[in-house]
């Protein structure tokens, strides 16, 4: 694709490509990419949004404004929130037994994937190494599985026309959202869907001007069927834009067991609770069950002295 050359005075639509801050790279529906700036506001513009722009000289441009969004896949904690991506089909959660694998973090990616109304897909990646760390992942992905989440077993580097074999029925025609760990093989995998696609980034780090910045913000790379958005590696998933009443709702193996006694129930301490009763019975893993605890305590937390009951 040609970088912009020069434009007219006439606003045009275009796509978020990548961003840092205020500074953004869109490219237009004919493929010209510009600089752009959403000049007077902040934090409002995400890496797949639709927007309208008004050239800005040679290269450059404003955004005037962004327009509808079909999706949005953020985290949260107390302080903070950061937008993922905009108008994605998918979002998929690569994991792996190596460097480590954290369960909470699949747990915590797929509820926010939920919450967004967004389907989802677990990418077991390294599934050509041995070990007992690499039986244990694999028994995981099952058991998400046997929940209802899609989930794939691949191996990215060892195997890679097998992995694109795994993945094309999920990814082609979409728009896919990446999000994982740092050491995950996310990168192995973007490279597998969009083989230019350090060269891309390259290209979005020189019109940013800020080197190997524009690593730590997500960047959108158009494919021959669809779209995949890269995100940085991050070690956590804070879900404060979870309301507590949401949490049970959205863990599908919770969701069976909701007929409590109390309509505001927290399946927490009160008497006749649907899902502690499912505990006790073995249909929820107490695992999960623990791991919904935290949650909810965290979204306690998150809540003002006076909101909180």
């Amino acid at each position: 694709m040609s970088l912009a050359g020069s434009a007219s005075a006439e606003s045009f639509d275009a796509r978020v490509l990548a961003g840092y801050g205020r500074n953004h790279v869109v490219g237009d529906d004919s493929g010209r990419r510009y600089v752009a700036v959403r000049r007077g506001k902040r934090g409002d513009v995400a890496v797949g949004d639709r927007v309208r722009c008004a050239p800005a000289g040679e290269g450059q441009a404003v955004i005037e404004e962004r327009l509808p969004r079909a999706s949005l896949l953020y985290r949260a904690d107390a302080w903070r929130s950061k937008e993922l991506a905009a108008n994605v089909d998918l979002v998929a959660v690569v994991c792996a037994a190596r460097p480590a694998f954290n369960l909470y973090f699949l747990w915590r990616a797929l509820l926010a994937a939920s919450v967004a109304e967004l389907p989802s897909l677990v990418i077991m990646n390294k599934t050509d190494l041995a070990g007992a760390d690499v039986d244990a992942a694999r028994s995981e992905l099952e058991r998400l599985r046997a929940l209802g989440h899609a989930g794939v077993a691949v191996a990215a580097k060892a195997d890679p026309a097998g992995t694109l074999a795994a993945l094309r029925p999920h990814v082609d025609g979409r728009t896919t959202l990446l999000v994982g760990q740092s050491g995950m093989g996310k990168s192995s995998l973007l490279n597998l869907l969009v083989p230019e696609a350090n060269a891309r980034t390259a290209e979005y780090s020189m019109r940013l001007n800020l080197g190997k910045q524009t690593t730590t913000a997500s960047r959108w790379f158009e494919t021959a069927d669809g779209a995949v958005v890269d995100t940085p590696g991050f070690q956590s998933f804070g879900l404060a834009h979870v309301p507590l009443e949401q949490i049970a709702a959205h863990l599908p193996d919770f969701a069976p067991h909701l007929a409590c006694r109390f309509l505001d129930c927290r399946h927490d301490e009160e008497p006749g609770c649907g899902v502690r009763a499912a505990v006790a019975a073995g249909n929820i893993d107490p695992r999960r069950y623990a791991f919904y605890r935290e949650l909810a305590r965290e979204a306690r937390s998150f809540r003002s002295p006076g909101e909180r009951r």
